[in-house]
């Protein structure tokens, strides 16, 4: 079997890879480096000269046989996010077809099935007026998703979840009690009827506006005495404690491995970090300074499903569970679902809403089934999902605007 075409395919605000061969199987694939879309396409386009005529099956290196995953990785000093998506794009269309050819899901390929069934949890969003302090709309969120069935909640902001487009301030005593408020304030909105909101997990994301990591640095947080003194990370972990949530997502900055494991070594809710990282070689390092308890790669962009199963590997050798990262598409959830059925340490799944709602209902064929909270791990050869055929057609492609926020004073905020 060879490999006879590959499309890249920008749908909606998702690119997809194709990878046609001759014998009519076709595999399909997501790139997830979602800021730079156009990049991450340029990027299959070259690794295309080299996998025309090539066996789709040598997913990995192979003693002398030209492999796909290594040679496309190895082949250049110049990797990055742009490079990193579009291989693992290929490299999960590469496993799709694989799957198929064998008539087996993918994960029966990656060691089998180690569940029948991926907990997941449920995004939820909303904004608030500038500077107000109540949040209806994630309260409310929180609410819908028990409602639904689901027993985790995530993508939740303790700060004011507003638009990039408005000037930021926040006095440091308003910001930290105001975000210890809403956080209880999620578990209060899981107290409803007969319940007493344990039968639902809160997971904690600090991606917009965080204290931390627009305004302190390590050496801030640090008191002559060599104790952490109680500054933005540590007073907001020690606040929301109470609340148990199920992890406390880049409560800093994630570009300093050892800056993350001070706050580890320093707060008592564990923390989940890897979304922006690309390869074994980052995790090891954030594993090894013990920075992390759950980590989070994302098959899309972390190099698919060869190099995330590895990552699981490293994080089971330290303890830590794997909770893979997906603001995506139904592609990715499938993707990231065929290495939770096939890792030990699998802990809980990232799942974007509308997978069963226009525009994203309508991009494949056939999305998977959510069931009380959990989705059912598919039987279907190779990933599970299709492209639907009208996809690129009904939903134009949308690159996304460049917006930075901006403090009132006129510097870069981080989100």
């Amino acid at each position: 079997m060879k490999i006879v075409g590959i499309d890249t395919l920008p749908i909606d605000q998702y690119l997809f890879v194709q990878v046609h061969t001759d014998e009519g199987i076709t595999g399909l694939g997501e790139s997830g480096t979602w800021g730079y879309l156009e990049a991450s396409q340029a990027a299959i386009e070259t690794f295309k000269r080299y996998l025309i005529g090539q066996d789709p099956l040598r997913i990995e290196h192979r003693g002398r046989v030209r492999p796909d995953w290594q040679y496309l990785y190895r082949w250049t000093h110049f990797r990055g996010a742009a490079v990193m998506g579009g291989l693992s794009a290929i490299d999960i269309a590469l496993w799709d077809i694989a799957g198929k050819y064998l008539g087996v899901p993918c994960y029966q390929l990656l060691g089998g099935k180690c569940r029948d069934k991926a907990r997941v949890y449920y995004h939820v969003f909303g904004e608030t007026k500038q500077g107000g302090r109540v949040r209806p709309e994630l309260i409310q969120g929180c609410i819908e998703a028990k409602g639904k069935g689901f027993n985790a909640v995530g993508h939740l902001t303790p700060f004011l979840d507003e638009s990039r487009h408005l000037p930021y301030f926040k006095t440091h005593v308003d910001k930290i009690e105001d975000a210890i408020e809403t956080v209880g304030r999620y578990r209060e909105a899981v107290r409803t009827g007969t319940s007493d909101g344990r039968d639902v997990d809160l997971c904690i994301e600090i991606h917009a506006d965080g204290y931390v990591r627009r305004q302190l640095t390590p050496a801030e947080a640090i008191a002559a005495d060599g104790y952490v003194r109680r500054t933005g990370t540590s007073d907001l972990a020690r606040g929301i404690e109470q609340f148990h949530p199920f992890f406390y997502e880049d409560p800093i900055l994630p570009d300093s491995f050892d800056a993350m494991a001070l706050v580890a070594q320093h707060i008592n809710i564990p923390i989940a970090t890897g979304e922006r990282l690309h390869t074994i070689y980052e995790f090891e390092t954030l594993l090894n300074r013990g920075a992390v308890q759950y980590v989070r790669p994302d098959v899309c962009l972390a190099g698919g499903l060869s190099h995330c199963k590895k990552i699981a590997a490293l994080a089971e050798a330290h303890h830590v569970g794997v909770v893979p990262h997906n603001p995506l598409s139904p592609v990715s959830t499938a993707a990231c679902i065929q290495l939770a059925a096939c890792i030990p340490n699998f802990a809980m799944q990232e799942y974007p809403r509308g997978e069963h709602e226009p525009p994203k209902s309508g991009i494949v064929k056939n999305p998977l089934r959510v069931e009380n909270g959990f989705i059912v791990v598919p039987d279907a050869p190779g990933l599970g999902v299709e492209l639907a055929p009208d996809a690129m057609e009904r939903y134009p492609y949308r690159p996304r605007q460049v917006v930075t926020r901006l403090h009132v004073d006129g510097s870069v905020v981080d989100q």
